[in-house]
């Protein structure tokens, strides 16, 4: 009777320990995701930081574009106000939406400023301009990086043995960027459109991100 419960409590340790294993790799692979994605966070708010200068800069120059310049603005408030949850598809959908709006906006600005040959020669423009072909490029890796985390985390907790841990304590899987449909459609450029708002409601500072004018 001793050595059979002797057995079991081996036994128990030993599946314990195999618990406490695997569930101490699925926490390490979740803070790699979580890690990966504030680098994604960071280098979108990297960018919503350079629109602010953009906006002043071109609209120094190009005041009667204003229905473009007015789009950036509103693109880039909306994305201040979205929270995300890396768990929940429909908020990263809601998180890359508006983020693709931004792209969009910034795309229809920068084709205007092909028009305003003097702005090429402002030196401030001219680093705008790199920083955020910069922070684009940093975009891109970033969320490939995001991805690779995210996809390392959800193999493992879908693979036997792992799989039981995840299930006891209760971790989920974590959600990829996606191409989405309304990603695939190239911005397009209207010069014909009539401008929303007058160019002197253009907001000229921005103090916080959370309190953009729009």
């Amino acid at each position: 009777m001793k050595k059979t419960l002797l057995i079991i409590l081996v036994l128990v340790v030993i599946a314990g320990m195999f618990v406490v294993g695997k569930y101490n790799n699925i926490v390490k692979l979740d803070e790699s995701v979580k890690t990966a994605w504030s680098q994604v966070e960071n280098v979108y708010q990297r960018r919503l930081d350079l629109i602010p200068n953009l906006v002043n800069t071109v609209k120094g120059a190009a005041a009667q574009e204003s229905g473009v310049l007015v789009a950036v603005v509103n693109a880039r408030a909306s994305a201040t106000q979205v929270s995300v949850d890396v768990n929940d598809p429909q908020s990263l959908a809601a998180f890359q939406k508006v983020q693709w709006e931004v792209t969009s906006s910034l795309s229809r600005l920068l084709a205007v400023v092909e028009s305003y040959p003097q702005l090429q020669s402002i030196q401030a423009f001219r680093d705008l301009m790199t920083q955020l072909e910069g922070t684009e490029n940093r975009i891109t890796v970033e969320r490939k990086n995001y991805n690779d985390a995210v996809n390392t985390l959800n193999i493992y907790i879908r693979s036997f043995p792992a799989n039981i841990a995840a299930a006891l304590f209760g971790f989920e899987k974590a959600q990829q960027f996606e191409a989405q449909a309304w990603a695939d459609v190239s911005p397009t450029v209207d010069f014909t459109a009539p401008n929303q708002m007058p160019v002197d409601t253009i907001p000229t500072e921005w103090t916080d991100t959370e309190n953009v004018a729009q």
